[in-house]
């Protein structure tokens, strides 16, 4: 398996760190009423939870991104560097996220688009 999939597994179990953030710096995890514990969470554990949501949304366009890129067979070390990046740039912006760093966090966010775009445009010139 390339690395570029290997990043699109880790970038798929991403958003599980930073819920366990949540739970491990929040108020008692309730189980029972997870949304309402998530509605009421201030603070670092609001923006883990946040950044939790985050990843989950970045995800498919990444997961697309890298496939496609491979499908239509674009050079395999330009793919993977550019799926390593992406991850260290959500790896970033969920630090960012938890730092309160929010000129950071977007400069980081809008990276990893950059990202994205990259391989679709590898995947064009294929």
């Amino acid at each position: 398996m390339s690395m570029a999939l290997w990043c699109v597994v880790l970038a798929g179990l991403m958003p599980y760190a930073w819920t366990g953030v949540a739970k491990a710096r929040g108020e008692r995890f309730n189980n029972r009423k997870p949304r309402q514990w998530q509605a009421s969470l201030e603070g670092l554990p609001a923006r883990a939870h946040a950044a939790h949501l985050n990843a989950f949304e970045a995800f498919p366009l990444f997961a697309a991104a890298v496939i496609i890129a491979q499908m239509q067979g674009a050079a395999q070390g330009p793919v993977d560097g550019l799926a390593v990046l992406f991850v260290a740039f959500r790896i970033a912006h969920g630090l960012a996220y938890l730092a309160d760093t929010h000129l950071l966090r977007s400069a980081v966010w809008f990276g990893a688009l950059l990202s994205n775009l990259a391989l679709f445009v590898l995947a064009a010139m294929a």
